[in-house]
C-alpha cells in the first residue's frame, strides 16, 4: 500500500456502511436499561453489560472515526498529511472474558463482529502506514542525496 488512494472509495464506503449498522446495533443493546431476571447475579450482569458496552462503543466510534477521515481524504477535504497525522485507528481493548461469560451470546456476538470489524480496519490501517514506514524521512533522503552529489562534485 503507502499512498491514501490505495485505500479505494468502495472499501470505505462499504465498511462505513458496515460500521454504522454495528453503532446502531451497539447503541441499542448498550443502551442500560434495567437488567431484569431469575437465574442471574444483577450486580455482575449490570457491571459486564457497562463495562463491555463502554470498550465496544469505544471501538465502534474509533472505527466510524478512522473512515469519516478516510472518507474525507478520498472527497478532498483533509490532506494526506493530515490523514497521515490525525488519522491513526487507535489500539482494541479486547473484551474480558469473564465479562463475555455472563452476557447474552446476541450480546456477545455483536462485540465479537465489532472486535473484526476493528481488526480489519487496523489490518488496512497498519498496511497503509507501513508504506510510509517504508520510505526514509525527507530529511534523510535529502542528506543522502546532498551526499552522492558532494561525491560526485569532489571526483
Amino acid at each position: 500500500m503507502g499512498k491514501p488512494s490505495d485505500i479505494s472509495e468502495p472499501i470505505v464506503e462499504s465498511l462505513y456502511s458496515e460500521a454504522l449498522v454495528l453503532a446502531d446495533e451497539v447503541r441499542a443493546v448498550f443502551d442500560l436499561r434495567p437488567v431484569e431476571g431469575p437465574d442471574f447475579d444483577g450486580d455482575r450482569l449490570r457491571l459486564a453489560m457497562s463495562v463491555e458496552g463502554l470498550r465496544t462503543t469505544t471501538r465502534i466510534m474509533h472505527v466510524l472515526a478512522w473512515l469519516l477521515n478516510q472518507r474525507a481524504y478520498l472527497s478532498g477535504q483533509i490532506s494526506e498529511f493530515s490523514l497521515r497525522r490525525h488519522g491513526t485507528l487507535p489500539p482494541d481493548r479486547p473484551s474480558d472474558s469473564e465479562n463475555l461469560a455472563v452476557l447474552q451470546p446476541e450480546t456477545r456476538a455483536l462485540i465479537s463482529a465489532t472486535e473484526a470489524l476493528h481488526a480489519r480496519v487496523a489490518r488496512l490501517d497498519a498496511a497503509w502506514r507501513e508504506g510510509f514506514s517504508a520510505q526514509p524521512p525527507a530529511v534523510q533522503r535529502l542528506r543522502e542525496r546532498l551526499g552522492r552529489e558532494l561525491r560526485i562534485a569532489s571526483s
